[in-house]
């Protein structure tokens, strides 16, 4: 047998270089895809835990202060605004104040991070009561205690955050807007947490993502779901006002 008998007989052929080739690209998609959906899992359980430290931030401050603390303004520090509470000036289109709560990760201005490195969103409710605390009762220092003290009791106290399953049917805007009938997921949350997703950087393009962006009491909140017009990625939490108050009569700040 002839050297380049032995060489032929020990070589592949363009066709199996080929199928392996191709066997390999597709082992390496997988893996890149298994690697991205590993990561997307990741980014997205750090988000949820983060949301969860940030309402126990919320219930620690309000049970050192008697108030919630007014959510940061956009294109500013992560900081309270005001300072000291009272009627907030982005009440429900603010990010969470990282500098004043003293929580961890934060961009370089001070605002608190997701999992995917996007500022953390949150609303407070403006209810406000003209005899005992006319600029909002939940971010003014003491409102609390002095409306759940007044002449008519504890049922002075009406926060109206509205969270829906969807915004499809959502009717009203600003201070009136509200869910559809059936869709209500909470109508009396004193403060709302959420992160905007992995695309919390660009404009969302489906009316659920684009309801936890614009100007009102209303937010949206479901399953994850992807592609196109439908696309939602947002994680929402809120705070039920029990919680809240239950917080503040174990801090001696109620009744």
């Amino acid at each position: 047998m002839t050297d380049a008998t032995q060489y032929k007989q020990q070589g592949f052929t363009l066709v199996e270089l080929a199928i392996v080739l191709v066997i390999i690209a597709l082992l390496s998609g997988g893996l890149m895809m298994s690697l991205m959906a590993q990561q997307e899992n990741i980014a997205s359980a750090e988000t949820q835990r983060r949301l969860n430290e940030a309402r126990d931030a919320l219930l620690g401050f309000a049970a050192a202060n008697g108030r919630l603390p007014c959510p940061a303004a956009p294109a500013s520090t992560g900081t309270e605004q005001p300072v000291g509470g009272g009627a907030c000036t982005n009440a429900w289109d603010g990010f969470l104040p990282a500098i004043t709560l003293g929580l961890t990760p934060t961009n370089e201005t001070g605002y608190a991070l997701d999992g995917w490195g996007n500022p953390i969103r949150y609303a407070t409710s403006t209810y406000s009561h003209a005899t005992f605390c006319a600029n909002s009762c939940f971010t003014t220092a003491n409102g609390v205690k002095t409306a759940w003290n007044g002449s008519v009791g504890a049922l002075v106290l009406t926060p109206d955050l509205r969270v829906c399953n969807t915004a499809t049917g959502l009717t009203g805007a600003g201070a009136t807007a509200a869910c559809a009938a059936g869709t209500d997921l909470a109508n009396n949350a004193v403060a709302v947490i959420f992160s905007r997703g992995k695309n919390g950087a660009a404009a969302p393009a489906s009316a659920d993502e684009q309801a936890n962006g614009d100007t009102d009491r209303l937010f949206v909140s479901h399953t994850p779901t992807s592609g196109g017009a439908n696309e939602f990625d947002d994680l929402v939490i809120w705070l039920s006002p029990n919680i809240l108050y239950n917080r503040l009569i174990a801090a001696g700040k109620l009744p």
